[in-house]
């Protein structure tokens, strides 16, 4: 497998993260995991208008892409039944898997920072 496996997430991050282009969800991932990659995906940006997301590392072995993620928004819309604080978040850490075959995401599973996200949004310790 070549570095496109790699290109597959960095395109998956501008175009669906960055430049909130959804219909390219359909493009990347297969479309048995497309609808539920957009479930998540796509709340996450109502939640944040603004999010911005930076390829901190990406690193190749075989068919899976482990990504390094740092990523930073505005609270603009209700998130994990917190209603929009107005307040930004900024770098938080992100860690992806990705396995990818024959061009498309097979699977994905990360890890978020969200603790770090709930106290730079102030909300560390309230009940939605």
């Amino acid at each position: 497998m070549t570095s496109d496996a790699k290109d597959l997430v960095t395109r998956l991050v501008r175009k669906v993260m960055v430049e909130r282009r959804l219909e390219v969800v359909d493009e990347v991932y297969t479309p048995r995991l497309a609808p539920a990659a957009r479930r998540w995906i796509e709340p996450f940006l109502v939640s944040f208008s603004d999010v911005e997301m930076r390829i901190v590392q990406l690193v190749q072995e075989d068919d899976v892409v482990v990504g390094r993620f740092a990523c930073s928004g505005t609270h603009t819309g209700e998130w994990m039944g917190h209603p929009p604080t107005g307040r930004r978040f900024s770098e938080v850490a992100e860690v992806y898997f990705f396995r990818v075959s024959d061009g498309r995401i097979t699977s994905a599973w990360g890890l978020e920072d969200t603790a770090e996200r709930l106290r730079q949004l102030g909300l560390a310790g309230v009940e939605p």
